[in-house]
């Protein structure tokens, strides 16, 4: 067995980040770009009124006769036109400043006496309520540098300047092997020795929180000729593959069998650790496939510890997992050797561990924001010690 922080240390070395690949933006949420954005414009890419107003050369402002308003211009009109020496513009926001004019002046501010502009803001300067051209961004200028999240204000930044795709890490795709024989589909009447099956669910939602949407879930039977099947399958259609349940050493548990048959190399096999000791991580030809347990809590607990960093890894991104050291509410005693893992509640200054902490129970997970990592080497925490939080993406 390896101790925690070597499995995380192993793993993150064996991660290779995906390829580069371009996307349409609107499908771009939450990746990183993977090069640089240079705009093809300048934005905006005419002189542009931020107001609602009159549109005019500041040199008249204090033409004591007034200006003559001579057009009108709305947001989108195509026609350009030139203003002369005391003349104005009625011009609405968004709308392209015509030539001649340099300063807008707010439709409040003003006063129409005989269709002439009067104004009556002596406080105002030259080019108040006007967007040069290219003042967001002129043609040529970096946009977005190379690993920038593509958030929605990023996202529509790039549809500003007229781009419809942008380059991208590669999410992943994922096969999800859940096996067991006890398992039986929500929505089914339950039958006696049977437990219904929560993994392939909290799974899917797992990763669909960290943006991966392309995810396959087949349900295998406690059948190795059947597992190694299957795993052959998903190992071809899919980058990252995952097996829950069958991982340890019963008599059931044909999870490393079927990963030698299908020519996985193993990395490593069981971890010092509380739950989730017997996980397994291997690759294949540039694939990599992870073992979980089949307890709930277990298995959910090396997704965040394991499988959420190096997925992220992949995409180019740091893990959405923050490490935090807080006051603990209570003692907790343990014998040295493994890693414990403590399902908990963290609210921003103390971290307080639930109760129900058994591999297999998720009511208390449901109600976690946090695990507390008690070292290998640690036998005992007091009321008020410092510990390690790993506080969990909401």
């Amino acid at each position: 067995m390896i101790s925690a922080q070597e499995a995380k240390k192993i793993i993150l070395e064996y991660i290779r980040q995906s390829a580069v690949i371009e996307v349409p933006i609107e499908e771009s949420l939450g990746q990183l770009s993977a090069l640089d954005i240079f705009s093809p414009l300048d934005l905006p890419p005419f002189p542009q009124s931020s107001m609602d107003g009159y549109a005019f050369s500041y040199a008249d402002l204090n033409n004591p006769e007034g200006l003559e308003i001579v057009d009108q211009i709305a947001a989108g009109d195509s026609t350009s036109i030139q203003i002369q020496p005391g003349q104005a513009v009625r011009i609405f926001t968004g709308a392209a400043v015509p030539e001649g004019a340099d300063t807008i002046i707010m439709q409040e501010k003003t006063e129409i006496r005989d269709k002439r502009l009067f104004i009556k803001d002596r406080a105002l300067i030259p080019g108040t309520h006007l967007r040069s051209m290219g003042s967001e961004i002129k043609k040529g200028d970096p946009a977005l540098t190379k690993d920038s999240l593509l958030n929605p204000a990023a996202i529509g930044f790039l549809a500003s300047m007229g781009l419809t795709k942008v380059s991208v890490y590669a999410r992943p795709t994922l096969g999800i092997l859940i096996t067991g024989n006890e398992l039986e589909s929500p929505g089914h009447a339950l039958p006696y020795g049977k437990v219904y099956d929560s993994n392939s669910f909290t799974f899917k939602s797992a990763f669909q929180q960290i943006g991966i949407r392309e995810i396959s879930i087949l349900k295998v039977t406690d059948q190795v000729a059947l597992l190694i099947e299957a795993l052959h399958g998903a190992l071809d259609k899919h980058d990252v593959v995952i097996l829950t349940g069958g991982v340890s050493v019963g008599d059931f548990d044909f999870v490393i069998e079927a990963t030698r048959h299908c020519g996985v190399q193993q990395v490593f096999h069981k971890i010092k650790q509380k739950p989730g000791k017997p996980f397994y991580f291997g690759v294949k030809e540039g694939k990599y496939v992870f073992g979980l347990p089949g307890n709930p809590a277990s298995s959910l607990t090396c997704f965040y510890e394991y499988i959420e960093p190096a997925i992220q890894k992949m995409m180019g991104k740091p893990s959405s997992i923050k490490i935090a050291r807080a006051p603990i509410t209570a003692e907790y005693d343990k014998p040295a050797g493994l890693t414990h893992f403590l399902k908990a509640y963290f609210d921003g200054s103390r971290v307080t561990p639930l109760d129900a902490q058994e591999s297999f129970r998720l009511k208390s997970f449901a109600r976690a924001n946090a695990l507390i990592a008690i070292d290998e080497n640690t036998t005992s925490v007091s009321v008020g010690e410092e510990v390690e939080v790993h506080i969990l993406p909401v």
